[in-house]
């Protein structure tokens, strides 16, 4: 199956990496799940831009964005530009799993457990 190649804006390639070098503890604890392949032998990047915005971590095999929601999106504000933000690259394609911090942080075993499912019922669909 070919990959869709999805636009981003070069502008937020130095975002991005400054991201990378700034990571919250929660994405950190799921980064050392995520890399290397570890998820069902998926390759997923960190903070990744598409189209005008940065996606926590992104999987191009799947079209899989996974965003940790920390204490920030809980604000309204926040929440309605998550919202837009997510209808936007959704159109495109692009599918979402959403976890909030505490969980990352205190349940993992469930983080990743809901992470495998929703591969394997991507898989069986195949």
């Amino acid at each position: 199956m070919r990959r869709k190649i999805l636009p981003y804006n070069p502008r937020l390639k130095g975002l991005a990496k400054a991201l990378r070098k700034n990571m919250t503890f929660s994405e950190v604890l799921l980064w050392n799940e995520l890399k290397q392949k570890k998820m069902k032998g998926y390759d997923f990047d960190r903070q990744r831009p598409i189209d005008n915005y940065i996606v926590d971590f992104y999987c191009k095999d799947l079209m899989l964005a996974i965003e940790i929601d920390g204490i920030s999106h809980d604000f309204e504000d926040v929440l309605v530009k998550d919202e837009i933000r997510q209808q936007k690259l959704e159109k495109m394609g692009v599918r979402f799993l959403r976890f909030d911090d505490h969980e990352v942080r205190k349940d993992m075993p469930n983080v990743l457990r809901t992470i495998e499912l929703w591969i394997e019922e991507q898989e069986q669909k195949r």
